[in-house]
Order: C-alpha cells, then sequence, then structure tokens
C-alpha cells in the first residue's frame, strides 16, 4: 500500500513539474552536471565585450547542445550600477541564446559596478559544484559583499573565473584623466575570490577577449576534474607534482602572472621548456594577456613542473576524467549516530571530520586523502574509514589554520596505477562557530524570527555581525557581540518577506561574524523556502462544450471538441494545460473579460479517440479530463503543492536528525 502511494505521488509530481524538471528533481539528466553561467557588466564601456561574450556563448550552446557536454542548466546575470539582475535561468539552449542576444547595454554612469551583487545573485541560482565567469572592465562597487561572496563560494563549492577587459571607451577615458580602469587593490580583490574558488583572474584587451574566453569556457564541457591548483604570492620557484592515471583524456594547464616561465617533466623523465618553440610534451600552448595554456599530450604517470617567476602567480591542472569525488565537512549529529553537514567553516586547530564520496566508478577504491596548505606543501595525517557506497568518512587531529585544499589518492581495479584528484576550491577554517535553529518555511507578510549562537574558541572580543539575503528582504540583527574566550553568546535574526512573495520562491541568508580587523571571519548560510498559506484544495473543473466528429473508421477523417477550464470563483487560477494523451493539437485562450476561465480547443485524426487534458492550478491541484467517443470524464488529483509540501518538510525533519 505504501509503495502504491508513494507511486501514486511520484507521477502526480511529474504531471505538475512535467518529464524533464522530473528527472532532473530525481537526478536523472543527460549532459554535464555542471551549469554556464555568465555574469555581465552592461555598462556602457563594455558594449565591445558584450558582443565578444556573445559570439563565445553561441558558439558553445551550438557544439554542446544535444549531446553529454551540454550544461544541466544555462544562468544569465546582468550588472551595472545601480542595478543587478537574473536575466534568465534555463534548461533550454535555444531560450538562454535568445536572452544572450537580447542584452542590451544600461547604467554604469561611474566606473565602479555592482559585480560583486552580481555574483552572489550567480551564486545562489547556480547549481552545487558548478562554474561561474564574470566579465567585467570596472572595480567592484560593493566591496562590503567579498566576506559574503566568499562564504556562498565555500558553501556551494563554485568556481568563479574572472574576465577582466578594456574597452575602447576606458581607453579614451585614461587617455583622458591618466587613470587606470581598475587599481591593483581592486584587481586583489577578484584574486582573492577566484582563488577562494579555485578560479581565474585573466586581464585581457577587448581584441584578446574572445579567445580567452573560448580557451577557458572549455573548463564546464564534459568531466573535467581537477589535478592541481597552487598559487605563490609573493612568486618563487617551485616545483609541483601531479599524477594522470588511464582514465584521464586530456591534460590542461592554467598558468596566471607576468613573466612566468616553467619547465615541465613527463613521467619517463623527458622535459620541455615554455620557452620551446617545439617540443614533445606540448601539444597546443597559447598566451592570452596575463594567461598561459598548456594542452598537454597525456601519458600515465607523475608529473612535474618547475615554476619560475617572482611576481604573483596561479597554477591549475585539469582534464577529461570520470573518476572524481565530492566532499563535506560533517559533525556528529548526536541522534542515531548520525551525521549533519557543516553550513559554516570547520574549527581551526581541532580535530574534524569529512565525508568524501567516490563517483564516477562502483570498482575504484580511496587510500589516502590529505588537506594540504594552498600557499605551501604542509600535509595534515588523517584516518580513514570507509562506509557503503563509495562514501568515506575521513577523520583528522587537526585542521589547518592556513587556507588548504583536499587531495584524494585512490586505486583503480586491475591497475597497478593511482589516481590523485584534489577539491577544485580552496577551504579556511575559524576559531568562531556559529550555530542557527530554525524552520525553513517563511510565511509572507508574518516577521519571521530564529536565534543563532557564536562559540569563541579565540581570545576575549567583541564580533562584528552581518546578515545578507538574496533577496534584499528587510532583516533587523545585532551589529555586535561580546564574546568571552570559550565562551559563547546569541542573536536573534527577524526577516519579513513581503505580502506579495510568490510560494515557492528561494531565500539564501548568510550571517557573518567577525574579529576586529577581519582577522578571523566565519559564516553560516541558511536556505529557506516562501509557502503561503494554501486555501485552495479544489482542483480545476472542465466542461465540454461542443463536440464534433466525421469518424466513419478511416484514420483520414477528424473529430474536434471544445472544453471550458476554471478554477472556480475562489481558486487560484489555471497554471497550465497540456495533453497527457493524445497526438491532436491543442489551443487555449482566455475567456473575454475573465481571466479565471480557460477556452480549450482540440482536434485530432480519428485513429487517435481519445483525449486526456492535465489542468494544474497555480498552488498545484490536478485535474485529469478525459474524452473518449461520446464520454466524458474527470479524475482529481491530491494538491501536488500540498504533498510536496509535506514530503519537503518530511524530509526537511529527517534531516534534522541526522539521516541524509
Amino acid at each position: 500500500m505504501a509503495t502504491a502511494a508513494t507511486s501514486e505521488l511520484l507521477e502526480e509530481v511529474r504531471r505538475h513539474t512535467g518529464d524533464k524538471a522530473f528527472l532532473e528533481m530525481i537526478g536523472i539528466s543527460k549532459g554535464s552536471s555542471k551549469a554556464l553561467c555568465f555574469v555581465i557588466d552592461t555598462s556602457n564601456s563594455m558594449r565591445d565585450n558584450i558582443e565578444a561574450v556573445k559570439t563565445v556563448t553561441s558558439k558553445i550552446i551550438k557544439s554542446d547542445s544535444g549531446t553529454d557536454m551540454q550544461p544541466s542548466s544555462y544562468i544569465l546575470v546582468t550588472f551595472s550600477d545601480p542595478e543587478f539582475k537574473l536575466e534568465e535561468k534555463t534548461s533550454n539552449s535555444k531560450v538562454f541564446q535568445k536572452a544572450m542576444d537580447s542584452l542590451n547595454i544600461t547604467g554604469g554612469g561611474d566606473k565602479p559596478e555592482m559585480s560583486l551583487s552580481g555574483l552572489q545573485l550567480a551564486l545562489t541560482n547556480a547549481p552545487f559544484n558548478s562554474e561561474i565567469f564574470l566579465f567585467t572592465d570596472a572595480p567592484a562597487k560593493d566591496k562590503n559583499l567579498k566576506s559574503t561572496v566568499t562564504a556562498l563560494i565555500e558553501r556551494t563549492q563554485t568556481v568563479v573565473n574572472f574576465m577582466i577587459t578594456e574597452s575602447s571607451l576606458s581607453n579614451r577615458r585614461r587617455r583622458r584623466d591618466g587613470q587606470n580602469s581598475i587599481g591593483a587593490e581592486d584587481i586583489q580583490l577578484y584574486r582573492d575570490l577566484a582563488q577562494a574558488s579555485g578560479g581565474l583572474v585573466i586581464e585581457v584587451t577587448k581584441a584578446e577577449l574572445s579567445k580567452a574566453a573560448s580557451i577557458i569556457t572549455q573548463s564546464t564541457r564534459g568531466s573535467e576534474v581537477t589535478f592541481l591548483q597552487a598559487s605563490r604570492n609573493p612568486g618563487k620557484s617551485d616545483t609541483f607534482t601531479f599524477t594522470a592515471d588511464e582514465t584521464v583524456k586530456t591534460l590542461r594547464v592554467y598558468i596566471t602572472g607576468q613573466s612566468v616561465t616553467f619547465t615541465i617533466t613527463d613521467p619517463k623523465g623527458a622535459t620541455q621548456k615554455s620557452t620551446d618553440s617545439s617540443g614533445p610534451l606540448i601539444k597546443i600552448s597559447e598566451s592570452v594577456g596575463n594567461f598561459i595554456f598548456v594542452q598537454l599530450l597525456t601519458q600515465v604517470g607523475e608529473w612535474k613542473i618547475q615554476m619560475e617567476s617572482t611576481n604573483p602567480y596561479t597554477l591549475k591542472v585539469i582534464g577529461q576524467s570520470y573518476i572524481d569525488f565530492l566532499l563535506e565537512f560533517v559533525e556528529p549529529s548526536g541522534i542515531f549516530s548520525g551525521f549533519d553537514a557543516l553550513d559554516t567553516r570547520p574549527r581551526a586547530g581541532h580535530n574534524g571530520t569529512l565525508m568524501v564520496s567516490l563517483s564516477g566508478s562502483d570498482d575504484a577504491t580511496i587510500t589516502d586523502v590529505a588537506l594540504v596548505e594552498s600557499s605551501g606543501s604542509k600535509e595534515v595525517k588523517i584516518v580513514l574509514e570507509p562506509q557503503e557506497g563509495g562514501r568515506y568518512f575521513v577523520h583528522f587531529d587537526q585542521i589547518p589554520r592556513q587556507e588548504f585544499d583536499v587531495r584524494v589518492t585512490g586505486k583503480l581495479a586491475g591497475s597497478s596505477n593511482v589516481f590523485r584528484r584534489q577539491s577544485p576550491i580552496s577551504f579556511k577554517a575559524s576559531n568562531l562557530t556559529i550555530t542557527a535553529n530554525s524552520s525553513s518555511i517563511i510565511v509572507p507578510g508574518t516577521p519571521f524570527s530564529f536565534p543563532f549562537s557564536v562559540t569563541n574558541s579565540g581570545d576575549e572580543t567583541t564580533l562584528t555581525i552581518r546578515v545578507t539575503n538574496n533577496r534584499l528582504f528587510p532583516s533587523t540583527y545585532p551589529s555586535t557581540l561580546p564574546v568571552e574566550k570559550g565562551k559563547s553568546s546569541t542573536g536573534t535574526v527577524t526577516l519579513s518577506a513581503p505580502l506579495n512573495t510568490p510560494s515557492g520562491t528561494d531565500v539564501v541568508l548568510t550571517i557573518e561574524v567577525a574579529t576586529p580587523g577581519a582577522t578571523d571571519v566565519n559564516y553560516i548560510v541558511l536556505r529557506f523556502s516562501i509557502v503561503n498559506s494554501v486555501t485552495d484544495f479544489t482542483a480545476p473543473v472542465c466542461k465540454r462544450l461542443s463536440k464534433k466528429s466525421e469518424c466513419s473508421g478511416k484514420c483520414d477523417s477528424k473529430w474536434e471538441v471544445s472544453v471550458r477550464v476554471t478554477d472556480g470563483a475562489d481558486g487560484t487560477g489555471i497554471e497550465r494545460i497540456s495533453v497527457s494523451r493524445g497526438t491532436g493539437t491543442l489551443k487555449t485562450s482566455q475567456e473575454a473579460g475573465n481571466e479565471n476561465i480557460t477556452l480549450v480547443s482540440y482536434s485530432a485524426s480519428c485513429c487517435s479517440p481519445e483525449l486526456q487534458l492535465l489542468v494544474v492550478d497555480r498552488v498545484g491541484n490536478v485535474n485529469n479530463c478525459l474524452i473518449s467517443g461520446n464520454e466524458f470524464s474527470t479524475r482529481l488529483a491530491q494538491s501536488s503543492f500540498l504533498c510536496l509540501s509535506l514530503v519537503a518538510v518530511g524530509l526537511h525533519l529527517l534531516m534534522e536528525l541526522g539521516f541524509r
């Protein structure tokens, strides 16, 4: 009985959401799991650059559409000053291309723009473990959002790449006032965010933008994994190693920096310098602005790269492979010996636990996991605890106080070679620990309050508190919070969603706490859903107005029917009408003077004698209207919205109890 009820509920959900959305919801989709996400400065000085971005986007969409490299979704965010906007979020490449083609230049009277606001909006809409490309020629006007954006990058494990360009307009401006578009301090802000995310800051002229963007956006295509990433600031001579296994199809090296040279050594000991015009190891080598791209001839084994530069530089090695891993910092829930994912940074200098999930192979195994300091080579010892389903709990004696990456080493079944992967983003620990207990549901028009607590393992201090949310809903909270060493302090956040906020709206709220001078910063990221009080539990009603049939047993004849669909005087209105059974032509229109009534006309071949209309109102009540021969019937379905709400609440409670 339980199985049948679950099956019926899932079927109603599928009918309500559509086949594609339903399959994506349960984790079944064709193509890459990553989104193709562009955050674009649409201020006046970016006019020429936007045309180059449109060209690159069009090429990617055309080459990847319908293939295994097609992104799971396409996201477009624009910003200038003071506006920033989600222009499009879709899984339909044609819809996205239309949105790109419709981009217009707006705003941007002064040079700084709302780049971090646009990036924050993209991070709250992009899928987990995705990649974002931000295009601008201006510094950030909203630098105060740096810690919020960093928190979202770490929580969603999203890579952010910055394409910093110059326009003809900005060149003329510099000739007039003798100033650069973006100063060293402004560039460093973008570099800090890129480094935290495992991304790059690429500085090019507008003439070079199309070439650089075409190279870097290849990282969203196919099963790209990270083998190595490192940075040195200040720059120095250093040697880095990475391992290629037999599952690796391509090897790409990305380097950013000025006056950087390098020597590559393959697993057999052969070498090639960056200054060599030809050699046995490098298939493609290109340099654009401060960006160097190298594609290697793939060989199995350990590679070395000797970097030479006194200037700051970044190094990243990626490639295509079906073996990868996901990770999550967790803590014991205290209930049923379960674990909860941390919504905050782990505690610096203390023990901790990481859950690592191996993907791409049922036969591969993990043999070692290491926390590696991003700016050095120091590693932390671990205890590996295998679980079922390719999962591992990794226990650490002490989490580094410096920024660090996660490196996973393992073996493939039937092979003597090892595989090695690195997390695409970097992590930080903190002496401050934040917890918050709250419901995940907000009712519009009703102030929503919840407490939070901060525990301090450092010296006694007064913390600065900042609360932001992606919907810009009004909120109140304490601006400061005194806390003693080894003690906790509490505060309360109150959030108010406007009365007209639609159900299903997601709210991402970030609480940030910082010591004086921001020498130590932590955050907690909370997600809420807007749910309006449901008073409409009645399904829409179908009424046949007329039916005309010329059927005489031949398929070349047709039959027609007209139906009146209404949600009643007190209903929420019709959301969608579609054909769930039948091969004819459906047309819909609203009745003149009454938006709550929809007129339906349908015509089909006599060899398709049945019509079943799926009618859904705005809160998810479903009616299946069936017309067959001279019969007319309806099948009322439970409110999918109500069922989904109950399922969501149930899942939330289970997660609160430690089940994942």
